[in-house]
């Protein structure tokens, strides 16, 4: 079918508009993500789904459209901790390189993909690149206690250049969500999820539920899936469609800040990152209790595999 058809379905405004079901919805970015729809209808496209908002049906199929087409990384030994880099600082430095070697370093994959996606924030990509660590092709796996850094349009460059339709129209649409939880490897993975706004909490959930994707659920520091190193926010864990929480928000007042950057800049991050790393400066309670509850969560999907393994070789 056609992408102005589904248009008519979703373009009729907040009260009119009809959901998609989660086979069209497929077809629908499908079209988008091929190079098949002009400009206009993307634009379109992209304003309707803002005034409607999506359901857990149309991110499915969403998601199953993305699926199908993106690049990706070969399975690694362990699980591997998928960090989805998009929003930048804007008053906060970005500490999602920190989280990633954190994670690293306690022997696990770590595989951050994103771009950037407004200029006037400093990006993770800006961060690794004080670092030396450049962008990585998708087609290599992750060894075991390192960081892959990989670019959106190398996982696919359509889903790119939808991500660029922002910054034409001023407002965001499907993609940036589904960067956020899509699972770009071809293994074993735990996607760490985050929210700016309760609202996408909500629909998050219920679509990491609905997916059955594993997944590390919170609200991020300024939409970065790194806890706010200031506050302990609340975590939930994904499995197989179940979900529980493995972290309560921190209540009360603060009894003391953490020592961090006063500039958000690449350097300036990245000095503090390399200072936390070589233990001159303490890793902020927050980020160690997120680390704990990922390398836990890596933990429990590896056992879980052994035994599933054991049982066919039972068999």
């Amino acid at each position: 079918m056609a992408i102005s058809q589904y248009i008519k379905d979703i373009g009729r405004g907040a009260d009119g508009a009809r959901a998609l079901s989660r086979t069209a919805a497929c077809d629908l970015l499908g079209q988008v993500l091929d190079g098949a729809c002009t400009d206009l209808e993307i634009g379109a496209f992209c304003v309707a789904m803002r005034i409607k908002g999506e359901t857990t049906e149309e991110m499915a199929g969403f998601l199953d459209a993305l699926d199908a087409r993106i690049t990706k990384l070969p399975a690694s030994p362990r699980p591997v901790v998928v960090l989805p880099s998009y929003n930048g600082a804007r008053k906060l430095p970005v500490l999602t390189p920190l989280l990633a070697r954190l994670l690293a370093r306690e022997g696990l994959p770590v595989l951050i993909h994103g771009c950037a996606t407004e200029d006037r924030r400093v990006s993770t990509q800006q961060v690794l690149a004080e670092a030396g660590q450049l962008p990585q092709p998708a087609s290599q796996s992750i060894p075991c206690g390192s960081v892959h850094f990989v670019r959106t349009e190398s996982l696919h460059p359509g889903l790119a250049r939808l991500l660029e339709v922002r910054r034409a129209i001023g407002l965001r649409n499907p993609a940036h969500s589904l960067v956020k939880l899509m699972n770009p490897v071809a293994g074993p993975a735990l996607v760490v999820g985050s929210y700016t706004h309760p609202e996408y909490a909500a629909s998050m959930a219920a679509t990491f539920q609905s997916m059955g994707t594993a997944a590390l659920l919170l609200r991020g520091t300024e939409g970065e899936p790194v806890a706010d190193a200031r506050r302990t926010p609340r975590m939930e864990l994904f499995m197989h469609g179940r979900t529980r929480c493995v972290q309560e928000a921190q209540s009360g007042p603060l009894g003391a800040l953490p020592a961090l950057p006063t500039a958000i800049d690449a350097r300036s991050t990245h000095e503090y990152i390399e200072a936390v790393m070589a233990g001159t400066s303490p890793v902020p309670e927050p980020i160690a209790r997120q680390v704990r509850h990922i390398v836990q969560a890596c933990r429990s999907m590896e056992a879980e595999g052994a035994a599933i393994r054991s049982q066919r070789l039972a068999a």
